[in-house]
């Protein structure tokens, strides 16, 4: 008895110990009605489309009786529209927007102005780069890594004599973009990459028509570029669908970030033969656990926090490596694809 009596008193006074609740698993108590907004950098791309897929998924499985408003602007009006959506629902009693962000810092003032009316702001594939007016990001991958494995598609297409490539983009404010090709410029660094050559870095603005011209442009002014990195499921598609147009895949590469769907039969006749990407219907589905549990108040934006999410497991909330200020919680994991796995992908 004296054991069982000195066991209780221990638990008793590790749980008042600082950081004690920290280590616990934060559940979520499904059926609470939460008005929550799932808002992806613009509509009518396929990623994004699969991203509510997940967060429908999970909005069921938790049972929340308050429908997901799937909400985002035009591709031509993606920073001014996804501004405008978050100051919006900041007065429609929101209780978490979900924000994969286009606006760079420019969406800082409608985030924190979301955030002082109590409202969860969660970003999902693209962050805040200042971290202010966001409570936590849910990446899908390691950033660094993302960089790396670009380096190595790039060199795996040129080749071992090397040689010039570019980088089609999305837009100049996309901070994942941003971030994951600082990351291939770091990873360059190493010698394993010294006769690789990046010549430029343009933009399409995910635009299927205005990357289709931009990858037109690089070939005529670069006729010895040998590879396009494309880090945009929009831009690798319309990159791919260029080269064939013009019959040049023989001669350049496209590689880059994008849908085994799309890029399916670019990978059979390669134009594009390997490339690399991560679930978005999973990114989708722990977003919206982890903003349920925030505006339930289950969870608590903080380091070391640790959380259950379905079907998906645990996860745990660390600083992000990225950026000073910024929390993170890390999915994983990403796939190259290539003629060997991406038929089975695209099913």
């Amino acid at each position: 008895m004296r054991k069982l009596l000195l066991g209780g008193a221990a638990l008793a006074i590790i749980a008042v110990l600082p950081g004690y609740a920290l280590a616990q698993v934060a559940m979520a108590t499904p059926g609470k009605a939460e008005s929550m907004v799932l808002l992806p950098k613009f509509l009518g791309i396929l990623p994004f489309d699969q991203a509510h897929k997940g967060a429908e998924e999970a909005a069921k499985e938790l049972q929340n009786p308050t429908p997901l408003q799937f909400l985002g602007p035009t591709p031509q009006n993606s920073v001014a529209g996804q501004i405008e959506i978050v100051t919006n629902a900041t007065t429609q009693g929101v209780k978490a927007i979900m924000i994969s962000n286009n606006s760079g810092d420019q969406i800082v003032p409608a985030a924190k102005a979301a955030q002082a009316k109590g409202i969860k702001v969660v970003t999902w594939d693209s962050p805040i780069p200042s971290s202010e007016g966001e409570d936590v990001f849910v990446a899908q991958v390691d950033f660094g890594e993302i960089g790396k494995v670009m380096a190595d598609m790039t060199l795996n297409l040129t080749g071992p004599g090397g040689g010039k490539f570019a980088i089609l983009s999305a837009s100049p404010d996309a901070a994942n973009q941003n971030a994951w090709i600082a990351a291939m410029k770091t990873a360059l660094k190493d010698p394993k990459y010294a006769k690789l050559n990046l010549v430029d870095t343009v933009y399409g603005n995910d635009e299927s028509e205005k990357s289709y011209t931009q990858a037109q442009a690089l070939v005529d002014k670069y006729p010895d570029l040998k590879v396009i990195m494309a880090p945009t499921s929009v831009g690798i598609v319309a990159a791919a669908k260029a080269l064939q147009d013009e019959k040049l895949c023989d001669k350049v590469k496209v590689s880059g970030l994008g849908l085994p769907s799309e890029m399916l039969a670019y990978t059979k006749n390669g134009c594009s033969p390997e490339f690399a990407l991560w679930s978005f219907v999973d990114l989708g589905y722990l977003t919206y656990y982890t903003s349920y549990l925030l505006a339930t108040d289950a969870l608590k934006a903080q380091e070391g926090a640790k959380l259950k999410a379905g079907r998906m497991g645990e996860y745990t909330i660390t600083k992000d490596p990225t950026r000073a200020k910024g929390l993170r919680i890390l999915m994983g994991p990403f796939t190259v694809y290539n003629k060997d796995n991406v038929e089975a992908a695209a099913k």
